[in-house]
C-alpha cells in the first residue's frame, strides 16, 4: 500500500505540474500577444515614415545621375552583401583578425550574438555549430555555478545583518563567536532569506553596472546616455540585435584599456542579468502558484462536497477512516480524508501541492543559511552510502529526494 500511496503522490504532482506549465504557456503567450500590439502601435508609424522617405531618396538619386531603378538596386544588393561580410562605408576594425575572432566567440558562447559578425564560409558555418554547442553548455553551466556563489554570498551578508540586529535586541549574546559555532546556528535557526532581498539587491547590482558602463560607452562611442543604457540592457540580457555594438571603430584613446574594461563590463553584466532573471523567475512561479490557488479554491469547495457525498459508504481496504470534526483552518478537509484520497489513487489538490511546494522552498532557504553560515547540513548515513551529495538550492532538494527513495526501496 505505502508503494501505491508513493505511485499517487507522483502522479498528482505530475497533474498539478501540468496544470501549472500551460497556465504559464497561456500567460507568456497572452504577454507576447499584448507586446506585439504595443510594440506595432510604437514603431510601425516610424518604419512608414523611412520608407517613404527612402523610396524619395531613391528616385531623386535614379533621376540626377539618370540611373536605372534595376541598376541602383543591383547595386544595392551588391553592398547588402558586403555588408553582411563585414564591410562598412566607415573604417572599422578588422572582423576576423585574432581579436575580433575573439570578440566573436565571445558573443557566441555567451549566446549574445549581435550579429555584425558571422561566419560567410561553408567550412566557418559547420565548426561553429560544434563549437558553439559545446561552448554554449559549458557557459550556461558557468552562469548556474556563478549564481550559485553569488546567492551563498548574498545569503551570508544578509545574515549578518540579521545577526546584528539580533545582537541590537539582545537575543544573541555578543559571546557566541567564541563558544561552540552550533549555538550560533540554533539562535538563528528561525531566519531564512527572503527572495524579495535576494532579488532587490541583484537588480541593483546590475543597475550599478549598467549605468557604469554607459558612463564609459557614451564617450567613447559618442552614444547618447539612453542608447547606452540601452545596449546595456541588449548585451547584459544576452538579447543581441546588433543595432549597437561597442568596440567596432579602429581606433580609441586608450584602446586596450577600453577593450579591458568593455570585456569586463559585458561579463559582469551578464552574470548579474542572468541571476536576476533566476531569481525573477522564482517569483513568476510564485505567481503562478497563486492564480491556481484562486483557481481551485473557486471550485473546492463544491468538489470537496461531492468527494464527501460519495465517499460516505465507500469502504477502503486496508484503511479505516475516522471521522472529525472539521475546522474553518481546514477548509472542510481534514488529515484522514487526504490520506484516504492518496490510498485511494486519487490525485492530490493543488492545496496538498502548494503545501509541499512551501515546504522545499524553505528547505533551501535554510541550506542557504547553512552555507553562508559555514556550518552546511549533515548527510546522514544513508545519502553516503548510496552516493548522494548536498549541494545548494534545488539541487540539494533533489539529491535528498533520490536519496529517500532509495532507501525507501
Amino acid at each position: 500500500m505505502a508503494g501505491r500511496g508513493c505511485c499517487c503522490c507522483t502522479l498528482g504532482h505530475l497533474n498539478e505540474e501540468n496544470g501549472r506549465f500551460v497556465l504559464l504557456a497561456g500567460l507568456i503567450v497572452l504577454y507576447m500577444l499584448c507586446g506585439a500590439a504595443i510594440f506595432s502601435a510604437i514603431e510601425q508609424p516610424k518604419e512608414r515614415e523611412a520608407k517613404e522617405r527612402w523610396e524619395l531618396k531613391f528616385e531623386n538619386f535614379s533621376q540626377k545621375f539618370n540611373l536605372s531603378k534595376a541598376e541602383l538596386r543591383g547595386f544595392l544588393r551588391d553592398y547588402e552583401e558586403a555588408n553582411v561580410a563585414g564591410i562598412r562605408v566607415d573604417d572599422i576594425r578588422p572582423r576576423w583578425d585574432f581579436t575580433g575572432a575573439f570578440y566573436f566567440v565571445g558573443t557566441v558562447v555567451s549566446t549574445i550574438g549581435f550579429g555584425m559578425t558571422t561566419p560567410a564560409t561553408v567550412g566557418g558555418k559547420i565548426f561553429l555549430i560544434f563549437y558553439g554547442l559545446i561552448g554554449c553548455a559549458g557557459t550556461i553551466l558557468f552562469f548556474n555555478l556563478f549564481l550559485e556563489r553569488l546567492i551563498t554570498v548574498i545569503a551570508y551578508i544578509m545574515k549578518s545583518f540579521h545577526e546584528r540586529q539580533l545582537k541590537r535586541k539582545g537575543n544573541v549574546p555578543h559571546d557566541s563567536r567564541r563558544g561552540s559555532g552550533h549555538s550560533e546556528v540554533d539562535s538563528l535557526a528561525g531566519w531564512k532569506p527572503s527572495v524579495y532581498y535576494v532579488m532587490l539587491i541583484l537588480c541593483i547590482a546590475s543597475i550599478i553596472i549598467s549605468c557604469c558602463a554607459s558612463a564609459m560607452y557614451t564617450p567613447i562611442e559618442e552614444w547618447s546616455y539612453f542608447d547606452s543604457l540601452y545596449f546595456c540592457f541588449v548585451a547584459f540580457s544576452t538579447i543581441g540585435f546588433g543595432d549597437l555594438v561597442s568596440s567596432q571603430n579602429a581606433k580609441y584613446e586608450s584602446q586596450g584599456l577600453y577593450r579591458f574594461g568593455n570585456f569586463v563590463f559585458i561579463l559582469m553584466g551578464v552574470c548579474c542579468i542572468y541571476s536576476l532573471f533566476n531569481v525573477i523567475s522564482i517569483v513568476i512561479k510564485q505567481c503562478v502558484n497563486w492564480i491556481l490557488k484562486k483557481m481551485d479554491c473557486r471550485c473546492c469547495q463544491k468538489c470537496q462536497r461531492k468527494l464527501l457525498r460519495s465517499r460516505r459508504n465507500v469502504v477502503m481496504p486496508g484503511n479505516i477512516r475516522t471521522r472529525r470534526n472539521t475546522s474553518i483552518e481546514t477548509d472542510g478537509v481534514n488529515e484522514s480524508e487526504t490520506d484516504g484520497r492518496r490510498m485511494s489513487g486519487e490525485m492530490i489538490s493543488i492545496k496538498d501541492f502548494l503545501a509541499s511546494n512551501k515546504v522545499s522552498l524553505a528547505i533551501m532557504q535554510k541550506q542557504l543559511s547553512e552555507t553562508a553560515n559555514g556550518y552546511p547540513r549533515q548527510m546522514s548515513s544513508s545519502s553516503r552510502h548510496n552516493g548522494f551529495s548536498g549541494g545548494v538550492g534545488a539541487l540539494a532538494i533533489m539529491n535528498n529526494r533520490l536519496a529517500e527513495t532509495s532507501v525507501d526501496r
